[in-house]
């Protein structure tokens, strides 16, 4: 363990007018309040808190975010209180020490619903003091170089939370050291034969082709130094999980993957970034696409490197990356840069960003998401994200996520133009929404007057941001369909009543179901939470037929002659509740259509044979047949809990057949006995809810299935 006298020393290394006083006493404090307490390899506890300080170090980091490391672990586990901790060391340290116990109680890997909810309370405390995130990252850094002591179903818990979680959010942060550590702790916990694989693969390669590491950088020295450039040149293999994902991600095996090595020109002005730049092109065959400038356009996170990709020895490519020593600081420490200090002062690095704007751009449109598992996706598609640069017509900058459209091109400049969206040019060519974007090119949207997102947007977009701008507008034309099915549903059941549904009656009938407004009212009224026979009683409770006043099957449809016989179509299945007519037949009565069956087109040239006909008012009993069309999930239990959901409705199955079974789903239809439309919007909706029910649908018959023979004749 490292003695106290030897941490301030590292702290004294960057920071001369360190406060020892505050860390010897938080040193001495934290070993007091952990005496006893053993890791699970047997070592002291308190090693674990002093070598997470000793990790902050290295990036130079205030004496605060050091001494919360030294007691980061205090309140959660030891008899010590936040009281206590604010009393002797003060409100800041108390603050952050209070901070990373909170953020340690956050089971992050949990079930969605919750895993949701608990990364909007981890991006709360980082939008309080980023600070805690970079203690925690240490913290769970010094515990994956230690995880061999776990058991092993708590190794692989956590080494799959470090690399779905902490190592893509160190790399948002611009620590890229620390996620490539990360991620490669973990893939030798979750796949150490992969990992074993690559590096015996590599020992082989360089047995056969000797280090070719210090080669290309004495080549590369040699170019730069002829081309009077003054530079450091570095190099190193990649991490076996980098190359693992690179095999991955482009189907290929070891020996065809050419890009393994990588080098970094670290130069003295940002000219000789360009310059250097020059060089390497000048002495290697650079290859195309491989080029990313985020020297003038850089990262939010403020990283800045020029990358690009050339031709080495024996064709072997490698990748380059070229930046200052300021430049190089911040992207070794990322957004931890701001609190960095040199000599006893804040470091001014002026490629440092301000954290408070960083966090605030990573989480700005998480705060429109209501629904937990668009929130989850949100911050995942954010945080695994990297950027490619297009340009506007008027040559602005737009910064998206690796992999973008069109579409997120439009919602990235301004929400009007991504909702008014019917087309795009990419380069001056018209290309499909669906168009992945690469850098450097120009995006031109095509917009028109009228346009709406549609459904088929959220399979589009890849961009968190127009993700919930889409859903946004969706939510708000359902609810406009459903205000417009509420308000003729309200207007029927009025009139069956002898009252008509003005503004100032469904205002009153809101007040009184104590609903925002009517619309609000309307809205639920079609969504069938609402039914049409609470509304009118709400203004007109003596008006409003009981439920015990059942109307007889025989007399259920008003404007018929006396003793004429109607029967309900079997194309449309009209039930009671929704808008009717009624097709004379001769000498065989009347059929009962509902108004917007597509059978009707068929007698469209016969006004004489039709009827104005309504729905008797009154509770009806449950005999109406309807048709659903259902596709459901291939799995145990999921028919069952669909007939339980139906049966609590007070639906009655009377059939059911299978249409298509496949490996994944089924296709059914299920035969119900109804009383009205309400009850099917009941039925409808709790079905809909099912997670394992891909879609519902009632059935009608358009003309087009040739076995349904029986119902055309009938709506004949």
């Amino acid at each position: 363990m490292i003695a106290a006298e030897d941490l301030i020393a590292l702290v004294r290394n960057y920071n001369p007018k360190t406060n020892e006083a505050l860390i010897r006493a938080a040193y001495a404090y934290g070993r007091e309040m952990h005496e006893g307490q053993t890791r699970q390899s047997g070592e002291p506890y308190f090693t674990h808190p002093v070598a997470v300080a000793a990790l902050l170090t290295e990036q130079q980091l205030d004496d605060a975010t050091i001494v919360t490391a030294l007691l980061h672990d205090t309140i959660e586990d030891t008899k010590s209180t936040y009281s206590e901790v604010q009393k002797r060391f003060g409100d800041e340290i108390a603050m952050l020490v209070d901070g990373v116990t909170k953020l340690t109680n956050l089971q992050l890997s949990s079930n969605e619903t919750k895993q949701a909810e608990n990364f909007r309370k981890l991006f709360m405390a980082m939008s309080k003091d980023l600070r805690v995130i970079l203690v925690k990252l240490a913290d769970r850094l010094h515990n994956m170089r230690t995880i061999r002591a776990m058991r092993e179903d708590k190794q692989l818990q956590k080494a799959r939370e470090t690399m779905d979680i902490y190592a893509p959010l160190a790399g948002r942060m611009g620590m890229q050291w620390m996620r490539e550590e990360l991620e490669d702790l973990a893939f030798r916990v979750i796949n150490p034969e992969a990992r074993n694989s690559i590096i015996r693969r590599f020992i082989t390669l360089q047995r056969e082709t000797g280090d070719v590491i210090p080669r290309i950088t004495a080549d590369m020295r040699h170019e730069l130094d002829a081309a009077g450039i003054e530079a450091e040149v570095f190099g190193r293999a990649k991490k076996p999980y980098s190359i693992w994902r690179k095999m991955q991600e482009k189907d290929l095996s070891f020996s065809r993957l050419s890009d393994i090595y990588g080098f970094r020109i670290i130069t003295r002005s940002e000219m000789d970034c360009y310059l250097a730049l020059g060089a390497i092109h000048h002495r290697w065959r650079a290859v195309p696409g491989r080029f990313k400038d985020y020297v003038s356009q850089p990262k939010t996170n403020g990283y800045r490197s020029i990358h690009t990709t050339v031709s080495g020895r024996d064709g072997k490519r490698v990748e380059v990356q070229i930046r200052t020593r300021q430049m190089h600081e911040v992207a070794e420490t990322g957004v931890a840069a701001h609190w960095s200090y040199r000599d006893g002062v804040r470091a001014q690095n002026p490629f440092a960003v301000d954290p408070a704007k960083w966090i605030a751009s990573l989480t700005e449109q998480f705060t429109a998401e209501e629904d937990h598992d668009e929130f989850l996706e949100a911050v995942k598609l954010e945080m695994y994200s990297d950027q490619v640069f297009c340009f506007t017509p008027k040559g602005e900058v737009v910064k998206l996520p690796k992999g973008a459209t069109p579409l997120d091109f439009g919602y990235a400049i301004h929400t009007r133009i991504g909702s008014a969206c019917v087309g795009a040019k990419v380069d001056g060519l018209r290309v499909p929404l669906w168009t992945r974007l690469k850098n450097g090119q120009s995006v031109e949207i095509i917009t028109a007057q009228g346009q709406a997102p549609q459904a088929t947007w959220l399979d589009i977009a890849k961009t968190g941001k127009a993700k919930s701008a889409i859903r946004r507008a969706l939510r708000e034309a359902r609810k406009e369909r459903f205000v417009k099915l509420g308000r003729e549903i309200a207007r029927s059941a009025f009139e069956h009543v002898g009252k008509k549904a003005s503004d100032k009656v469904l205002e009153k009938a809101a007040r009184t179901l104590r609903i925002s407004d009517a619309e609000a009212m309307l809205a639920r009224l079609g969504s069938a939470e609402l039914s049409a026979r609470e509304v009118v009683s709400a203004v007109y409770p003596d008006l409003t037929p009981r439920p015990s006043d059942e109307v007889d099957t025989a007399r259920a449809v008003i404007g018929l002659e006396h003793g004429q016989a109607f029967h309900r179509a079997g194309c449309c299945q009209p039930l009671p509740g929704e808008r009717i007519v009624g097709i004379a037949r001769r000498g065989h009565g009347v059929v009962v259509h509902a108004i917007d069956c597509p059978r009707l087109a068929d007698v469209e040239d016969e006004p004489d044979r039709w009827l104005d006909l309504q729905w008797a008012e009154g509770h009806h009993p449950p005999v109406y047949a309807i048709t659903l069309d259902l596709t459901i999930g291939n799995d145990a239990g999921v028919l069952g809990r669909i007939c339980t959901l139906i049966g609590e409705r007070k639906a009655n199955i009377s059939d059911l057949h299978f249409k298509d079974r496949k490996p994944d789903f089924y296709r059914l239809k299920v035969d119900l006995e109804l009383s009205d439309a309400e009850q099917l919007h009941s039925v409808m909706s709790a079905l809909e809810a099912e997670s394992d029910v891909a879609q519902v649908i009632r059935w009608r018959d358009d003309g087009s299935d040739d076995t349904t023979a029986t119902s055309r004749a009938a709506a004949e």
